[in-house]
């Protein structure tokens, strides 16, 4: 799906012909979708919903989704127990956790996951009203009234422009009143956007490859977590956040998630590409090397991302 390794990506309709011709290789050759990595340059294998049965993690994690909303508790909570076991630094799988745990009682352990998921991204706005509510739940006042005040002070800078305005506004009074109300206060219902389906999914993930199009990072990172929230851990979204964050400059960050997918889908060769990128843009030409001597063993008879990739070594080493 992207387009010259060196500035920008390719233009969205070569892209979606791209789709097309590499699924229907696959289909004829029978190879999981996501064994063949999707790249860069090439071009990612297929829709996050077609490949996700492929992999672990995004399994439990639709399974953990379902549970949820059927009101499974613990069927939920153990999906995303197995989830955490790969990507254990995965927030939103922390969230949900936590809602699986709440909802199955286990107030500590889902102010424990909810914690950790603030921790990983403390934007996620309905984390931290859930976990507000929940530690005037379980009695712990100082934590949910620091919360609460975290909360505020969001809610004051944000004002009533931003684009969170209504839902700060709203965290704020669920979160009062769970002061007031004590360990007898209600729990809010999960965001719908947690049991958004494989279509909304896919709608996200492909509004977020245009928006990296037009450079319009920020608003790509939205669209890539909503597309996350609806496949959980996936790798080739993971990879696309990651990418996302290295053009924004936060090269620490892209580095994590390149990990996260590759922890996920060893020969995934989107993110074994990107990553050799990342390390020649940042001077580590024998770590870009080692990428490359990755995607050359999975490639026998060459592959685009291999080839990209040498070019940003060339470029770079000298």
């Amino acid at each position: 799906m992207l387009a010259s390794r060196h500035t920008a990506l390719m233009e969205f309709d070569a892209m979606l012909h791209r789709f097309a011709r590499i699924a229907l290789i696959a289909a004829i050759a029978a190879v999981p979708a996501y064994a063949s990595g999707g790249g860069g340059g090439g071009g990612f294998s297929s829709m996050p919903s077609d490949s996700t049965p492929q992999y672990d993690p995004a399994v439990e994690y639709a399974k953990g989704s379902e549970a949820l909303k059927a009101g499974d508790y613990k069927a939920a909570d153990k999906a995303f127990k197995k989830v955490l076991a790969v990507t254990p630094k995965d927030a939103n799988a922390l969230y949900m956790s936590g809602l699986a745990k709440a909802g199955d009682g286990d107030l500590k352990g889902a102010a424990k996951a909810y914690e950790k998921a603030l921790k990983i991204n403390p934007a996620m706005l309905a984390t931290r009203r859930d976990y507000a509510v929940t530690l005037f739940k379980i009695g712990d006042a100082d934590k949910g009234a620091a919360e609460l005040a975290t909360l505020k002070s969001q809610a004051a800078t944000c004002g009533d422009a931003c684009p969170q305005a209504a839902d700060l506004k709203s965290a704020v009074a669920a979160v009062e009143a769970a002061q007031t109300a004590g360990k007898t206060a209600a729990l809010a219902p999960p965001p719908s956007l947690l049991f958004a389906d494989a279509a909304a999914g896919d709608g996200a993930y492909l509004h977020a490859v245009s928006l990296i199009n037009e450079h319009r990072y920020g608003e790509a990172l939205v669209a890539l977590d909503a597309a996350k929230a609806a496949f959980g851990p996936h790798p080739d979204v993971l990879t696309y956040i990651g990418f996302t964050y290295r053009k924004l400059g936060q090269y620490d960050r892209a580095e994590s998630y390149y990990r996260q997918a590759l922890a996920i889908a060893p020969t995934h060769r989107g993110a074994t590409e990107y990553y050799g990128e990342l390390k020649a843009e940042r001077g580590d030409i024998a770590g870009a090397r080692a990428m490359l001597a990755a995607l050359e063993a999975q490639c026998s008879f060459g592959c685009i991302e291999a080839e990209d990739l040498r070019r940003w070594i060339d470029a770079k080493g000298v």
